[in-house]
């Protein structure tokens, strides 16, 4: 898990238009290699710190929503970023505008968060080589085996 004394961290599109700040460590970062994420990040796989919405402090121009389908149906909501039209996070259907799941590759330093879990891996381009000690699933997997406690937690408080 991410050692929370490296927050509050900073981030934003290549034109510095959109700005923000996350001020905690995310709840859970998911290195996703569904044919979806590659498709829309034009790459191998999507990087996603999942953290809830007020923990997002808005340091620049609000970006706009994109609305993009999704594998489930239910589409997700990109922000992007009006100028340059980077994107930033997404709202994923499953908890609406409650978390955001901020682009590990939109920070200031990208290289501040690893994943802590690899899905969707059926799909998974054959030339990534995944690494042994980060837990990996075809699909998806059950977050109450995974995650640990204080996430859980922190998730569980979203929804009351």
């Amino acid at each position: 898990m991410t050692d929370s004394g490296m927050f509050p961290i900073e981030g934003g599109c290549d034109c510095k238009a959109v700005r923000y700040r996350m001020t905690s460590a995310p709840l859970f970062v998911h290195c996703c290699h569904c044919r979806w994420c590659q498709r829309e990040s034009g790459s191998a796989f999507a990087l996603n710190a999942m953290i809830e919405v007020d923990r997002v402090v808005n340091l620049g121009i609000e970006p706009e929503l994109v609305h993009a389908p999704s594998d489930s149906g239910l589409g997700q909501k990109i922000a992007r970023c009006p100028h340059c039209k980077v994107a930033v996070w997404s709202h994923y259907a499953g908890s609406g505008p409650i978390t955001k799941f901020v682009r590990v590759g939109s920070f200031d330093d990208p290289d501040l968060l690893s994943p802590d879990v690899h899905i969707f891996t059926a799909s998974k381009q054959p030339w990534v080589i995944l690494p042994k000690d980060v837990p990996a699933f075809a699909e998806y997997y059950d977050r109450e085996a995974i995650w640990p406690k204080q996430s859980l937690d922190r998730r569980e408080a979203l929804f009351r």
